[in-house]
């Protein structure tokens, strides 16, 4: 190239610290700025997107959904977890609601399941039925179990059905001594694993039943589940999720204040609390301006009371903002507010 050739490349070609102090104070748009690309030697398959927003919440897809009036539910939130980002459910709903949600994320096709839905010995098919329109199931195969946990059999869909209605699902069960279950002790650290190892050696079963020493119910595995994981650690995506294999999820908080305009730290507490238990890996508490008192005292409150949890504030534009959520507590801090009368 010659030396003329390069010099036309230079200026036309700008780093940014000279191109945008250069176009003052014109206004510019998408379509008026091209980005020069240069030479790489690193393929795309070799390239990591990986990110973390604490120590505990390392993301394949760095993909966050804004805490903002109504953007994410739990059936977003899940098609974010499946693709490696992260969801956060939006607090314009109760606390009840909110915390239904992120159990609907929490709960979704992951390796165990630790609370299956259950069945008494001494119901009908007619109320088993109910129970399934109530409570909207997709499934119609139970465990059924006594009155103290114990697991007695296995209630097929296969029975489930109107016709049998008046049958109670003791004569319509397969017997215990014929369902397949496995002791809890036999997960050891390594649950999927041990599922997948049972379903390529017992052809034709979908649904394994893990016990405790007593006999009591504790869990299920279904084929379809395992096979979902396995597809997932085979390819390039890798979808988010915990230590306990269930989807991440985070959710924004609405900082309660008493009608003094102090912190209302019972209801803080109580309410990430209830969010917590349910396996929530992160909470947002941000607002337009989060470079203020009352944003920083609230996110010190929540790092004092839940040590581990990792906490996302904001919305802040500069460096002393930044500075001063991450000194209150925060482990991410979200930048940018505006234009117009809603952050973007």
């Amino acid at each position: 190239m010659s030396q003329k050739s390069k010099s036309a490349l230079d200026s036309f070609y700008q780093p940014a610290d000279k191109f945008f102090p250069s176009q003052a104070p014109t206004a510019l748009t998408f379509d008026d700025v091209s980005l020069a690309t240069l030479y790489s030697d690193i393929l795309p398959r070799e390239t990591k997107l990986d990110t973390s927003l604490s120590d505990s919440l390392p993301l394949s897809l760095p993909i966050i959904s804004s805490d903002m009036d109504t953007v994410t539910e739990a059936r977003m939130a899940i098609s974010m977890a499946m693709q490696g980002g992260l969801g956060v459910i939006h607090y314009n709903m109760t606390q009840a609601q909110q915390v239904r949600e992120v159990a609907r994320v929490k709960h979704h096709i992951h390796g165990l399941i630790q609370e299956p839905a259950r069945v008494l010995p001494n119901q009908t098919i007619s109320e088993v039925l109910k129970i399934i329109e109530d409570k909207h199931y997709s499934f119609r195969t139970f465990p059924v179990v006594n009155e103290k946990g114990v697991l007695v059999g296995l209630l097929s869909g296969r029975v489930v059905k109107e016709r049998y209605g008046s049958h109670k699902v003791a004569e319509a069960m397969t017997p215990r001594k014929d369902v397949f279950t496995i002791n809890q002790r036999a997960l050891k650290k390594d649950p999927i694993g041990a599922a997948d190892k049972f379903f390529n050696e017992h052809l034709g079963i979908n649904k394994l039943l893990v016990v405790d020493n007593d006999d009591k119910l504790c869990g299920l595995f279904t084929l379809s589940d395992i096979e979902r994981l396995s597809e997932e650690a085979r390819a390039d995506r890798r979808t988010s999720r915990d230590s306990d294999f269930r989807l991440r999820c985070a959710a924004a908080i609405a900082i309660p204040r008493l009608d003094d305009g102090k912190l209302d730290k019972d209801n803080l507490a109580a309410h990430i609390g209830a969010l917590s238990q349910m396996g929530c890996d992160a909470v947002a508490l941000s607002t337009a301006h989060g470079h203020t008192q009352g944003v920083g005292q609230a996110v010190k409150f929540v790092r004092g009371q839940f040590k581990h949890l990792t906490i996302i504030a904001g919305n802040v534009t500069s460096g002393e903002g930044v500075d001063y959520l991450a000194g209150c507590g925060a482990n991410a801090v979200k930048i940018g507010q505006g234009p117009g009368s809603i952050c973007t």
